[in-house]
């Protein structure tokens, strides 16, 4: 979840590295700092709280220098303080250390380092590290072995990056397991680093990415990637599209209100290059799926954590329904734990926005082991999920900067979608008429996506009757139930109201219990396979007082004369549904916390990228 920044060139690193922690906000943070050799020391600067802080501090005190590492901490181990805070020097002052991750043989090492005579200035795991690397540190060794030696002594995964006052010419930044991404930049007489991408830019496109036991020796001129064994390691440098002005939220007042407002865009992006509309067909070419391999599948297991996971909900009726293929879907934190049945003819999907979740990597790796096939659907570009993938599907959203994943969740559900369609083609379980009925459906979903968020008012109006409510309940059937899931998330992800989602059919089964004047419910009722049993759900909830929120199709008159209110989506294919029906539920959990005046992006508790179990 920590941010990492890290210079090397001609510039001063101060400015560079703080302005880079500005664009990793979004991952989540209770402390900043940075460290910079200036005039051959290095000098730090820590404070709790917010960025703000630490600009302050460094207009109080500057610090200027050419090479610099900068971090924005989540506390994992010690309380959010400034003597906590990254960067960690050791006793000598010659070496510092910023980190993202756990170790997790710490206390084990921290008592071997002290019973050495090491002093420990914070209560961090992440202290040990410098201490391991000046251990070994010594005329004869150089900050690179040092290093070596001292990553592979640290269990966990994790992201590092090292200076020393001494070899003031060279970052060193390693990569283990997957506790997130260091990205290297690649500038002119300048170098970068980062743990994601929007960091570095604004300066360049130019990036490659540490893969698991990597490290990295960064000088002005460019970078040498070796494993921790020693070993030269090849590297690609991919050049990233994105342009770091999408990053800005221009004329809205969160990144979380210009996300939603993106999605006609995202959609149409993700749909790009993908579908031929004149033939009916889709391609998905990083697959790397053959019709042999698609009518092999015996089953696909899809794993993912939070909204993700609520998109694998979607996609396991989209895909029983369309390819005939059984479909499971796992909590990605369960998944390994539970000895999962999956072999050779088992596909295991991944979905994940950052592509770096600890949970799910560590799910495709149990599934690697069993001998499953590897499928990720990711939206950063390079992202471990993508690389050890055996194929991909990318979301091609655009970074998505606020921590409530808004269209980090419609464009899985289209990918989805295109892969069931895909498959069932492949395996000869949807006939012509069928299929091209199904691409002509995908076509309308960006503007249909714009209608919707065409009718805010109506949203806005809904907020303001529900600011402030304590309790919520969303109820949704069929392909909609995951829907009802991913609204309820939304609510309490960033206003605080408690809310859950359940299947509708499950409400005389304990929820009908909780129905009063003060719980509010939240149907989602499109003209779907399910209508009528929604009909009955929201009937049964006017009866007992409840007040009812639904989110129905144009001109529906039974449910407008039922519902206190109604969130009007146009007519929708059932199978797509899903796309247009969360759209209202993300606009009311955005403006119910808009109007509770509280931190829409940056939720507390909470982080973009979740890179530790």
């Amino acid at each position: 979840m920590c941010g990492i920044v890290g210079y090397i060139g001609a510039q001063d690193a101060t400015p560079i590295i703080l302005n880079g922690l500005r664009r990793l906000e979004y991952r989540g943070y209770d402390s900043a700092g940075l460290a910079v050799i200036q005039n051959g020391q290095i000098e730090v600067r820590r404070e709790v709280g917010k960025l703000g802080r630490l600009a302050a501090r460094i207009n109080e005190t500057p610090v200027r220098g050419n090479t610099g590492i900068g971090h924005t901490r989540w506390a994992t181990h010690g309380e959010p303080s400034t003597r906590n805070a990254h960067p960690h020097v050791g006793m000598t002052g010659e070496v510092v250390v910023v980190h993202n991750g756990i170790v997790e043989n710490y206390l084990e090492l921290r008592q071997e380092l002290t019973a050495e005579g090491a002093k420990f200035n914070s209560d961090t795991d992440t202290e040990v590290i410098v201490h391991l690397v000046e251990r070994y540190l010594s005329g004869e060794t150089g900050l690179v072995e040092a290093a070596r030696k001292a990553l592979q002594q640290i269990k966990g995964a994790h992201g590092i990056v090292l200076l020393s006052s001494r070899e003031p010419d060279k970052i060193v930044a390693a990569r283990i397991g997957n506790a997130g991404g260091v990205v290297i930049g690649f500038g002119e007489g300048e170098m970068f680093v980062a743990s994601d991408m929007p960091a570095i830019l604004e300066h360049t496109r130019k990036v490659a990415f540490l893969e698991s036991r990597q490290m990295a020796v960064i000088t002005r001129q460019g970078a040498e990637v070796q494993t921790l064994a020693g070993k030269p390691a090849a590297y690609t440098v991919h050049t990233v599209a994105w342009d770091p002005i999408a990053a800005e939220k221009g004329e809205y007042r969160h990144f979380m209100l210009k996300e939603i407002h993106e999605q006609v865009r995202s959609l149409t992006d993700t749909i790009a290059g993908r579908v031929d509309f004149e033939s009916g067909r889709i391609r998905l070419p990083d697959l790397k799926l053959t019709t042999e391999q698609a009518r092999a599948i015996s089953k696909i297991t899809i794993t993912a954590c939070g909204t993700a996971g609520h998109a694998g909900m979607v996609g396991k009726v989209l895909i029983e329904r369309l390819a005939r293929i059984p479909v499971e879907v796992d909590i990605a934190s369960e998944f390994r734990y539970r000895d999962p049945l999956v072999d050779h003819n088992t596909v295991v999907l991944a979905i994940s926005q950052s592509g770096e979740t600890a949970d799910t990597l560590a799910a495709m790796e149990e599934a690697r082991q069993k001998g499953a096939r590897l499928w990720s659907i990711v939206n950063a570009i390079g992202s471990q999920a993508m690389r050890i993938a055996d194929g991909f599907i990318s979301m091609q959203t655009g970074p998505e900067i606020g921590v409530a994943s808004t269209k980090a969740f419609t464009a899985p559900l289209v990918d989805l979608y295109m892969l069931a369609v895909l498959l069932a083609d492949l395996r000869g379980t949807i006939d012509e008429k069928t299929r091209r009925q199904a691409i002509a459906d995908l076509s309308r979903i960006p503007s249909l996506v714009g209608t919707c968020l065409e009718r805010e008012g109506e949203v806005k109006e809904v907020a303001r009757a529900l600011k402030n409510v304590q309790h919520c309940l969303y109820l949704g059937r069929g392909v909609n139930m995951p829907i009802a899931y991913e609204g309820a998330l939304k609510l309490k992800e960033i206003s605080y109201i408690h809310a859950e989602g359940y299947p509708a059919g499950e409400m005389k089964h304990g929820p009908i219990a909780l129905i009063d004047r003060d719980m509010p419910v939240i149907v989602l009722a499109p003209r779907d396979p399910w209508y009528d049993k929604m009909l009955s759900q929201i009937e049964q909830a006017k009866s007992r007082g409840g007040m009812v929120i639904a989110v129905a199709c144009d001109g529906d008159e039974k449910i407008a004369g039922l519902a206190d209110y109604t969130l009007s989506i146009p007519e929708t294919p059932w199978m797509l549904s899903p796309v247009t029906t969360v759209i209202p539920l993300q606009l009311l959990a955005y403006h119910i916390a808009a109007l509770r005046g509280l931190d829409v992006d940056q939720p507390r508790n909470l982080a973009k990228s979740v890179t530790v179990e």
